[in-house]
């Protein structure tokens, strides 16, 4: 039996929603899934309304976030560009106990991320999130043959808001969790992040006209992924494998640690030299 991709989302005619559709289909490992229903809050104003949105990408337009529970067998809430949308989109599938992926960014700060989890668990509802930057082959290959202690990231997008947390995915990628503080050092043309850490371990994000990528260093080692190799196929086929398991694999802890840093980093964002605590 197949199992059904259900879709909840803002909007249904942005970046993620239009690409994820024919990625999933391309994955190596989509055999045993199909595309099923999908729902938006409203329409975008510029862009496809749902009807028209799923004609196009192969799914079937549903008429509430019920019916999308009810008739899929695991669900992505997308709103990428949107946090603060994420709750109230996705409270009756953190309850529904079908495996969830809740694009990034995961949550708007700590508390809420802290929050899905719980309910999550509640439920008995597998849940999972990442941005795709976690997954680019350049860092995956670097973590799985060295421990680092130091990373420094670099990236840009439309605003430090919503594009930071692909810095802070890939510095709890490589660090893992227990950052103490952000401070945004006082640069205002090229903004200069400090995440610290109790021990041996440090971080740093660089926010402007940058691709992603990150400089690591451990002991006797050092790596710089340049770039996000197959970054997205290597997501969605993690996805899918979530999707057949049941179990995230990225730990709850560091999902919710993301969170923290970003909540932190956007308070430094507003008052360089200030230590954050996270």
């Amino acid at each position: 039996m197949t199992k059904k991709i259900g879709f909840i989302d803002l909007y249904i005619d942005e970046w993620h929603a239009n690409n994820y559709t024919g990625w999933f289909c391309a994955c190596k490992n989509f055999e045993g899934f199909e595309l099923g229903y999908a729902w938006e809050e409203y329409p975008k104003p510029d862009g496809k309304d749902l009807k028209a949105w799923c004609a196009e990408n192969g799914m079937t337009p549903a008429a509430s976030i019920e019916e999308v529970i009810e008739k899929s067998d695991v669900l992505c809430v997308l709103a990428p560009s949107n946090p603060e949308a994420h709750e109230r989109l996705a409270d009756l599938a953190l309850r529904s106990g079908k495996p969830l992926y809740i694009d990034k960014t995961f949550a708007p700060d700590k508390a809420t991320a802290e929050k899905f989890f719980a309910i999550a668990a509640e439920h008995g509802t597998p849940l999972m999130s990442s941005s795709a930057l976690r997954y680019g082959e350049e860092l995956t290959t670097a973590l799985a043959e060295h421990e680092f202690n130091y990373v420094s990231t670099f990236g840009g997008g439309r605003t430090f808001d919503e594009y930071s947390i692909h810095q802070i995915e890939m510095i709890v990628a490589t660090l893992g969790t227990g950052a103490v503080s952000v401070e945004r050092v006082m640069n205002s043309e090229t903004p200069h992040y400090i995440v610290r850490y109790p021990d041996d371990r440090s971080a740093t994000m660089t926010y402007g006209a940058f691709g992603f990528s990150a400089i690591l260093a451990g002991k006797g080692c050092n790596a710089f992924p340049l770039e996000g190799t197959r970054m997205f196929d290597h997501l969605l086929e993690h996805i899918l494998e979530f999707y057949k398991t049941g179990v995230s694999p990225i730990p709850a802890e560091q999902t919710i640690e993301v969170a923290a840093i970003r909540e932190a980093a956007l308070k430094a964002e507003q008052a360089p030299g200030t230590l954050f605590r996270v």
